[in-house]
């Protein structure tokens, strides 16, 4: 009996393997196009707005988000819900220990991601990025630093409605592709395009 859990076991195993590894084109087009087209926003956005060598706008939990929501669609930290609450939230708490201890960066470092963690735990919008979305509050350049509490709008409210929008388009250009995973948001673009 044992013997054949293990073979049924190492099959199924083998099987899953094998269909994560296969190559889908389709799917790897569409997630380069949307993070393509939303990071490129946010560049434009950077490029009008500052000049220079620092990065306001692109700040680098960015990149993070949109292998998220650009490449793993389905997953809970991907949801909108998470990507906008996970970075605000995170953002609040980086600027806030920011404020409380400005120069001891080995207490409000910790303190900052940790803190977001917690938070977004508690909120239910856990986000993976939001924490470093957290750490560049407190680490970032001089002009992410004196921006205080406008870092939370712009760049990260502003940076991460970007993203969701982008998103939230190109997710959904196709029947195999649905963004958000979560239904109410079909149901009710299905209403108002019946309705249309």
């Amino acid at each position: 009996m044992p013997v054949q859990k293990i073979k049924r076991t190492y099959r199924k195993t083998k099987y899953i393997l094998y269909k994560e590894t296969l190559v889908d084109y389709k799917e790897q087009f569409w997630s380069f196009l949307g993070s393509f087209v939303g990071i490129g926003i946010l560049a434009y956005i950077q490029s009008i707005h500052f000049k220079g060598n620092d990065a306001v706008y692109l700040i680098g939990s960015f990149g993070a988000s949109s292998v998220l929501v650009y490449g793993i669609i389905q997953s809970p930290f991907s949801q909108p819900r998470n990507l906008v609450g996970g970075h605000l939230i995170s953002a609040l708490i980086g600027v806030t220990v920011h404020k409380f201890a400005p120069d001891i960066i080995w207490i409000a470092a910790p303190l900052a991601v940790s803190s977001a963690i917690i938070m977004m735990q508690i909120t239910k919008t856990l986000h993976p990025p939001g924490g470093a979305t957290a750490l560049i509050a407190i680490i970032g350049s001089d002009k992410i630093k004196a921006l205080g509490y406008l870092y939370v709008l712009s760049p990260v409210l502003i940076g991460t409605l970007v993203l969701l929008i982008t998103a939230l388009i190109f997710n959904n250009m196709t029947p195999s592709r649905t963004y958000p995973s979560n239904s109410t948001y079909h149901k009710i673009r299905k209403r108002l395009t019946r309705k249309l």
